[in-house]
């Protein structure tokens, strides 16, 4: 009986010393394995946040392009518009001595005032620059003349108004400016 019990536990000896050498060949590629799986979900991470901040990205810039749209978006008819204002106020300018003469400027006043004011409920503006120092971002110096008890670098004279939308310059004003 002891010899059967020897060769049983040496049987079960050699099962185990077989299983720990199976086992360590088992594990070492599952762990590879599991290393690699590891490293891929990383990447796969990774991408993702990346396609996730591009997404963001381009969201944001789309809002900011349709917010921009949405507040200029009168700009083209505005600068195609401010000719016929100077048409108007060029004759609003003529002096008129008949009563159908006077009938007729008061439509055309009604008319201006109509137009400025649609424009100005769009955010559009004349760019006050009379009297003020030269400044290049709202005129455009067309002549300069030396005039006395003005400072020089002042704008004297407005050959055509400028107009703004909101923040931003739809036209210079043409100057004449001291010296």
């Amino acid at each position: 009986m002891n010899k059967e019990k020897k060769k049983v536990q040496d049987v079960k000896t050699e099962e185990t010393k077989e299983i720990k050498t199976d086992d360590v060949e088992v594990i070492n590629p599952l762990e590879e394995e599991n290393e690699k799986l590891r490293k891929e979900v990383d990447r796969l991470k990774n991408e993702y946040a990346k396609a996730y901040a591009d997404t963001e990205n381009t969201r944001k810039r789309l809002n900011a392009e349709a917010e921009m749209n949405k507040r200029y978006r009168i700009q083209s008819f505005a600068l195609e518009v401010l000719p016929v204002i100077d048409n108007l106020e060029r004759a609003l300018a003529q002096q008129v001595e008949t009563e159908e003469g006077k009938n007729y400027r008061k439509g055309v006043e009604m008319i201006y005032m109509q137009l400025v004011n649609a424009l100005k409920n769009e955010g559009v503006e004349e760019v006050d620059v009379l009297d003020k120092p030269f400044d290049a971002n709202f005129s455009q110096a067309i002549m300069t003349e030396k005039k006395e008890d003005v400072e020089p670098n002042t704008v004297i004279q407005v050959l055509q108004k400028g107009y703004k939308l909101k923040d931003r310059i739809l036209r210079a004003a043409m100057v004449k400016v001291s010296e």
